[in-house]
Parts: C-alpha cells; structure tokens; sequence
C-alpha cells in the first residue's frame, strides 16, 4: 500500500491512497503552548443514506513542552517513553507492541523512516519517502511527494502505523531542526 502525504508536515496532512482517497487527517491546532496531533481515519457511508464522507478520531498525540508525549488511543492514555521505547545510543529507535503480538521497531534516518520486525530477521514492513525538490528536474529526475509505502503485512494494524509514525517522524524532524541550529536535543 502506498500512501502519499499532502504535506511534509507531519502533524497538517492528509494521507491519500494510490487513488486519491483521503484515508487519514492528521491535524494539530496551537492553543497558548500547547499542542494536540488529532489523527482521523476515512469511514465510508455504506449504506449510502448521506451520500457523504466522514473522518472518525483514532488517536490523538499531546505534545508537552517538557516531558513524553502521550498517546491517546481508544479512551486510553500511553506515555511515549513507555509506549514507543528509545533505543539505541542516539535515541533514533523506536520500538513497540502490535496488537498481533509481535515487536516492531523504527529507525529515524536522515532522509527515510523505517519500520521493521524488532527480530533477528529485522524484515521491512514500512518505509516513508521525504519528498524531493522539482529542481531536480534539470538533472531528468522527476519531483516526488511524501510518501509511506506500507506492507500487506501490516495492513491489519494501520491505524496503529500511522499513529506511531506521525510521532517517530515529528520526533526526527525536530532533531533536525535542532541539529540545523548547532544545538542538542533529546
């Protein structure tokens, strides 16, 4: 499955199927220093009576100025550092349970974000893509936009994907930023 995102903002975008439907909607309005990632999944009117679509909540992620974020996920509250334990000496590994049972970890790189199995066969399940610039164009290289190719394998626990990577992805793009300006940062 591949899903494009309509922004590199992770926390204002819209994830679109290969066919253009929108199938999430991640949005984070600022209140006075305080920020909340509402992460809302496409639901079909089956029965057609409305002849409309409609987004349904399936998390959200509160991001404190001090501390772990926390993860609000079916009426429940996760604190990050427990949720999606750090790893690694760098801090750039993320890993958490499925609801399959099995273990699965990120790895924040500098241009890509990848999930895999937390096992010794560290299998693919999930890569997302930065988007290039259309400047390559000179070069023949066509401009291309975010993107999160996700596995069959997976499918079954989307929701949780997408939610975890929206936190592994604003957690790298922040050290990013902080790394730009010369400075350190968790």
């Amino acid at each position: 499955m591949l899903l494009t995102l309509s922004s590199e903002n992770v926390c204002n975008t819209t994830f679109t199927s290969d066919t253009g439907q929108p199938l999430y909607v991640c949005s984070t309005p600022f209140f006075f220093g305080r920020w909340t990632t509402k992460i809302r999944k496409y639901v079909s009117d089956d029965f057609q009576l409305e002849m409309k679509d409609r987004f349904e909540v399936v998390g959200k992620i509160r991001w404190p100025i001090f501390g772990s974020a926390v993860f609000r996920i079916g009426g429940k509250d996760f604190r990050s550092d427990s949720f999606l334990r750090r790893h690694g000496v760098t801090g750039r590994k993320r890993t958490f349970k499925g609801p399959d049972g099995r273990r699965y970890r990120w790895d924040m790189h500098r241009r890509v974000v990848v999930l895999s199995l937390d096992d010794p066969s560290r299998k693919e399940v999930a890569r997302y893509r930065r988007s290039t610039s259309g400047s390559f164009n000179i070069l023949g290289m066509e401009s291309t936009k975010a993107c999160l190719e996700i596995s069959r394998e997976i499918e079954h626990m989307l929701d949780l994907v997408i939610l975890t990577f929206t936190y592994v992805e604003k957690s790298r793009m922040d050290r990013e930023w902080w790394e730009k300006r010369g400075r350190k940062r968790r």
